[in-house]
């Protein structure tokens, strides 16, 4: 085992220990089926300091890098998706921070120290009807007197709904005075004008309860903006950070699943008899060759994963080529857990279709997969520019 290894078991075993893993697992049947919050893996994980991953040692926290936080983010999400991608959120936040710090931007120290406080942070980005995401906002932003923002609009899929208390979120001030800005920033739960949605009944990934978030003119402190960028395709530290965060924790989430989905199938296999070759299934050719496709097209997600998050914290410039390698990755992980789970389903047999099985939750959470941005339609024309539109 290498010295890369030998850590990453170490982290496993203080963070993630076996035994909470099963707790974890046991637990995920229930919340789902009760469309509940993970509250009890919540308090779990805050007792191991799992919020404070990212904070830096100089705010008390532990300081692990990217690339460790996937890996851990990946066995989480193997014994529950749905409080993986949730606390994904909370760790993209902080995990940006640090990604500016590595980069020499310290304006947003605050954030550690309000990690390490105890406060928990949410992703508040996504809009309907708003395919540009990062580079462009239907939220209305309201410049104040006192250098503040009055936000009003609707964010959507706002994971740990339940529970956060601060909100990274945008909106765009039309009437700056150079020109239409969009303002990054800060809001707090406990501003006037936050509306959270009660409603979340849906497919899969159920714990994350991932609702809505109506803004009416809440406030954005002037010392809670963080960036304002123009419109459009700017470059900026901050949007290049959410977007590697984002892109690289979400994909660590559906490569957990499929792993996880993989081995679900392999031991309904070993379960299940073949009564015309009084055999298990796990010796029969089709079922060995069915699990070995999704294995061989799995395996390589987990390694794009590495690759990408250790070139991020070793600060590898990869200029324009970044997106194309982040999406990449995330896509490419949403597939395999797509195609992994559909595998544990067929594996499981009728079994497995009811839906209190795992191969059936597992097969229902990796759809949420479809739904990150951006999606594979929308991604494509950045890939074909990358090699078609070069000067």
């Amino acid at each position: 085992m290498t010295d890369r290894e030998t850590r990453h078991a170490e982290l496993a075993k203080q963070y993630l220990p076996d035994e909470l893993i099963e707790r974890f697992r046991e637990r995920a049947a229930v919340v789902d089926r009760e469309n509940r919050f993970f509250d009890e893996d919540l308090v779990e994980l805050r007792e191991r300091g799992y919020l404070e991953l990212f904070v830096p040692a100089e705010f008390g926290g532990p300081e692990l890098s990217l690339h460790e936080v996937s890996r851990l983010q990946q066995r989480l999400a193997g014994a529950a998706p749905g409080t993986a991608l949730g606390v994904n959120m909370h760790l993209m936040c902080t995990g940006v921070v640090a990604a500016m710090f590595a980069r020499g931007d310290r304006s947003l120290a605050h954030v550690f120290e309000e990690a390490a406080a105890g406060e928990i942070f949410a992703f508040g980005i996504s809009e309907p009807a708003n395919d540009w995401v990062l580079q462009g906002s239907n939220t209305v932003a309201v410049r104040q007197l006192d250098g503040s923002y009055a936000l009003t609009g609707t964010k959507i899929f706002t994971s740990l709904s339940p529970v956060w208390t601060r909100l990274i979120t945008h909106g765009l001030d039309a009437d700056a005075e150079g020109g239409p800005e969009l303002v990054f920033g800060f809001v707090e739960r406990s501003s006037p004008g936050i509306t959270v949605s009660d409603h979340w009944d849906v497919l899969g990934m159920r714990a994350s309860q991932s609702r809505a978030t109506r803004l009416d003119g809440a406030v954005m402190r002037a010392d809670r903006v963080a960036r304002l960028i123009a419109p459009g395709r700017t470059p900026d530290l901050l949007t290049f950070a959410i977007t590697s965060n984002f892109q690289l924790l979400v994909a660590s989430v559906y490569a957990g699943v499929a792993r996880r989905a993989l081995d679900v199938a392999a031991a309904a296999l070993h379960r299940r008899r073949s009564a015309s070759r009084d055999a298990s299934l796990a010796e029969v050719p089709e079922w060995r060759t069915r699990l070995a496709d999704a294995h061989r097209k799995y395996l390589a997600v987990p390694a794009q994963i590495d690759a990408y998050a250790r070139d991020f914290d070793e600060l590898v410039d990869h200029g324009a080529g970044w997106p194309v390698r982040l999406v990449a990755a995330r896509i490419a992980a949403g597939e395999a857990a797509r195609r992994s789970a559909e595998t544990a389903l067929a594996c499981t047999g009728g079994a497995g279709f009811d839906n209190g099985s795992e191969a059936s939750r597992l097969f229902r959470d990796a759809t949420a997969g479809l739904f990150h941005p951006p999606s594979t339609d929308a991604s494509r024309p950045m890939f074909a520019a990358a090699l078609l539109d070069q000067a």
